[in-house]
């Protein structure tokens, strides 16, 4: 009788504990990137009244004799399913479709790991959680180039970030040269460029039909008085020639513009011309693409999945700015919770394995959007009756213990 009181108490005491992981599992059903505990049970230890015996003499073998004495708590896991996503239409948000951890660190340099994606800039351009820890990841350097291969660090991208101009080194035409031209028709190409200063420079490439069926000629032309020395082509004039099809064929495929004397410097600028064609339709080539520009200032920014973080600045151009590491276990379930939405490594968790979202078993980043708890009201409520029926069923034993060691009391009268 002593023995299922205690069975009895063992019961009560660890139902009790389920009880308080499911409640805690509802207390939380809101919460950003929340992952459910789970309970269960395993009995204790046994008490041997006999042993098991073999087979012998002609006669069977008997079973051992155990009466067990409670149970307890086998484990209280994390379950890692995802949660459902909610499209908040917040850049900054960011949910992660799949496995793998934002990763923080506070004041002191430790190191966190989360689910929940509502981050934000803050008055300095710190790339922050809503409870002030930095995001881990990769700046860029002054050109836009990522290198994550080498260690993490804060993400800062203050709102009056600039970029510097550069000056126009390549371009490109493409289009159409019509066909049917006669000799000496013109196709005019405005260009404009751009010196280390950021100044734009206006001028034209000019293509002559020569009296070659699918030959053009390409000359400078209408450049603008600048008061110096005029640009000129590295050969002038220059000769293209296409295909029967139409197609591009020989001669120089990109013409070089040299001497073209800005207030900076005297540039060069190679313009690629292999994408023109001559076909039987009207002209129409233009300048596509020059990689020069003037100064901005960033007014915005956009992530994609790989947790590239792109500036768009006031002078039209985009610029990678930085990069959002990811982390993933080995052992997910391992992960100590810390509060706060944050988890730390633990012995049992496996080292973090650091890099970007989409590679090495790590999920892809979903911007604007938000993972929410998965916690299942329904699944939780039908656990609460089952600990509830549970616990009373245990206290039961107790009561009825009780009143055995009643009656065993009373036979003394």
């Amino acid at each position: 009788m002593m023995r299922s009181m205690f069975a009895g108490v063992s019961g009560l005491r660890n139902h009790q504990t389920r009880m308080d992981v499911i409640g805690n599992n509802i207390a939380n059903v809101n919460t950003v990137g929340y992952k459910r505990g789970r309970v269960t049970f395993q009995d204790m230890l046994s008490q041997n009244i006999r042993g098991a015996s073999a087979p012998q003499g002609g006669r069977g073998g008997t079973n051992p004799q155990q009466i067990g004495l409670g149970m307890t708590v086998n484990a209280i896991e994390t379950i890692w399913t995802p949660g459902a996503s909610e499209l908040t239409g917040k850049t900054t948000d960011m949910m992660v479709e799949g496995d793998g951890f934002f990763i923080v660190k506070d004041g002191s340099n430790n190191s966190y790991y989360t689910r929940a994606g509502n981050f934000d800039f803050d008055a300095l351009g710190n790339f922050n959680t809503a409870s002030g820890m930095a995001v881990q990841g990769w700046m860029a350097d002054s050109s836009g180039v990522i290198d994550n291969t080498t260690g993490i660090g804060a993400i800062k991208i203050p709102k009056g970030t600039a970029v510097k101009p550069q000056a126009t080194t390549e371009a490109e035409i493409i289009g159409n040269l019509d066909a049917n031209a006669v000799d000496n028709d013109t196709v005019t190409v405005p260009i404009e460029v751009y010196d280390s200063l950021g100044k734009s420079w206006a001028m034209n490439l000019v293509f002559t039909k020569t009296n070659n069926a699918r030959e053009w000629e390409v000359t400078l032309g209408n450049i603008p008085d600048w008061g110096a020395d005029d640009p000129e082509l590295d050969t002038d004039p220059s000769v293209i020639t296409f295909n029967n099809d139409g197609s591009f064929d020989t001669g120089s495929d990109t013409i070089r513009i040299t001497g073209i004397p800005t207030d900076a410097d005297n540039m060069t600028v190679d313009v690629d011309i292999s994408a023109l064609t001559q076909y039987s339709s009207e002209s129409d080539a233009k300048l596509n693409s020059q990689n020069g520009y003037t100064s901005g200032v960033l007014n915005g920014f956009s992530i994609d999945k790989s947790g590239v973080i792109t500036g768009r600045f006031s002078n039209g151009y985009s610029q990678q700015l930085a990069q959002v590491a990811m982390a993933n276990f080995n052992n997910p379930a391992g992960l100590s919770k810390s509060g706060g939405n944050l988890y730390s490594s633990s012995n049992n968790s496996g080292q973090a394995q650091i890099g970007t979202a989409g590679t090495g078993g790590r999920g892809d980043i979903s911007p604007g959007k938000l993972e929410m708890s998965n916690v299942d009201l329904s699944q939780e409520f039908t656990d609460m009756i089952v600990t509830q029926r549970g616990f009373q069923a245990n206290s039961r034993i107790i009561t009825v213990s009780d009143e055995m060691l009643q009656e065993l009391v009373n036979l003394k009268r």
